[in-house]
């Protein structure tokens, strides 16, 4: 992750910015009740030894019960992260998740649209798919009559017809009596 945050050239890591690694989870994956577990990298067998390399993993918890160690403001936006409703947005007095509630509605009418459009999109690709299978179908039935044309050609009998055809194109005897059929009732 780090070398893709330098220019192309720099191997210099020291010139990397702190990068902050976060994940919100809706369950509570260390089990300590915490809304904020913040992991910066040390080494564990000297404690004291601390990689500063800027990265900072921070995991915060939609559950927890901390609220004296976190903001009242994390605590309302984890709440709001879990149950995204007007109702939770409207009940919480930070300005920052009414502005965030504006956008991901916004966001949620244009899924909307996409969604339609991506419906719409996968109907004509299921019909195109459809037209193919059925142009291959009918593609394969004229090479089949032409090669049933040729065999009568060279006065081979419906028998023996019908054994070239399961030998040469690996067809079941009835599969080659419906190609057979076809045939003759053009």
């Amino acid at each position: 992750m780090d070398t893709s945050l330098l220019e192309p050239g720099i191997p210099n890591y020291n010139v990397l910015n702190q990068t902050y690694l976060i994940m919100i989870m809706t369950f509570d994956l260390f089990g300590y009740g915490k809304y904020r577990y913040t992991f910066v990298p040390k080494c564990e067998e000297v404690a004291d030894c601390r990689l500063n390399d800027g990265a900072v993993r921070i995991f915060l918890n939609t559950r927890g019960v901390n609220k004296k160690d976190v903001s009242e403001e994390l605590v309302h936006l984890l709440h709001y992260l879990e149950h995204t409703t007007d109702a939770v947005a409207e009940s919480s007095e930070s300005e920052r998740i009414h502005r965030l509630h504006e956008r991901v509605r916004k966001v949620k009418s244009s899924e909307e649209i996409g969604v339609r459009y991506m419906q719409a999109w996968e109907e004509r690709y299921y019909e195109r798919q459809e037209a193919r299978e059925k142009g291959i179908a009918e593609g394969i039935t004229q090479v089949v009559h032409a090669l049933i044309e040729t065999y009568v050609e060279m006065k081979m009998t419906r028998e023996e017809i019908k054994q070239k055809l399961m030998q040469k194109l690996e067809l079941e005897e009835q599969a080659a009596e419906q190609y057979l059929d076809t045939y003759r009732d053009r």
